[in-house]
């Protein structure tokens, strides 16, 4: 057969196995990466306990940092207003009337009590501020230090994503080995084609005759015609040649014979 054709051949159904291979190298890291996948949405789940209590911490002691900041604000400017009215009221305590001295004493308390109750608020919010931050410290403390918790995940993830990324390495070097294998059976092949061997085969299967055809005689047509009607005319063949004289026979008048063993009788 043709060594090109086999060579052919060869090529075609090697890189149909170079394909699939790399079907299957596809399918495989669909899998590995499925695993990732699984793992990440697994640590999710258990980092989610954790993370919602901190988060609610986080929440309150935000919330309360904003409510003492602005209590802290209230605060000073109560003080800053009582400051004020006891400055206007010593100012005028000898300028004024008895009625408008009343009123100036009178602002001047509230703005006291206003000044006392701001810095009470204030200092129940700071409070429960110090308080709430200590819970939120001791959440983080124990997540981070005392379970570990945080740590062991990124160890348990930089593990898995380094056996991952080693096995992804591995499958990707083996298929450049295995499809240098299948090109090897490709060389080989192509090795043994013979371009002498694969024209005496066509000329073996394609050959007509060992001689050359008959060369096509000129033919006159009227001698063709003239030989026709000859044979029309003879057509028994050639003439026959004289025939023998007949002798008498002296007791048989009616035959005659014929002195030729090969002549036939005739009535």
């Amino acid at each position: 057969s043709s060594t090109l054709k086999r060579a052919l051949e060869v090529f075609k159904q090697q890189v149909e196995n170079v394909a699939q291979c790399h079907i299957q190298l596809a399918q495989n890291l669909r899998e590995e990466a499925k695993k990732l996948e699984d793992f990440r949405e697994k640590q999710k789940e258990q980092r989610k306990k954790i993370e919602h209590l901190m988060e609610s911490h986080h929440k309150q002691k935000t919330s309360l940092y904003k409510k003492t900041t602005d209590s802290k604000k209230t605060y000073e400017q109560k003080c800053r207003d009582k400051d004020e009215a006891e400055q206007l009221l010593n100012r005028n305590a000898n300028v004024v009337n008895q009625k408008q001295y009343d009123k100036l004493m009178l602002k001047s308390s509230q703005t006291k009590a206003t000044a006392e109750d701001a810095d009470r608020t204030y200092q129940q919010n700071v409070t429960m501020l110090e308080k709430i931050m200590e819970e939120w410290q001791k959440e983080h403390i124990n997540a981070c230090e005392v379970s570990k918790f945080f740590e062991s995940q990124e160890c348990d993830r930089i593990h898995l994503i380094r056996t991952a990324v080693w096995t992804h390495t591995n499958q990707l070097s083996q298929q450049c080995v295995t499809s240098d294998e299948m090109y090897e059976e490709i060389r080989k092949t192509l090795e043994l084609c013979s371009v002498q061997k694969d024209i005496d085969y066509f000329v073996d299967l394609r050959k007509t005759s060992e001689c050359p055809p008959a060369p096509l005689p000129y033919e006159n047509f009227y001698n063709s015609q003239r030989n026709t009607a000859g044979r029309a005319l003879n057509p028994g063949g050639g003439r026959r040649g004289p025939l023998p004289t007949p002798g008498s026979t002296p007791t048989d008048p009616v035959y005659s014979t014929v002195e030729d063993s090969n002549y036939s009788l005739v009535y």
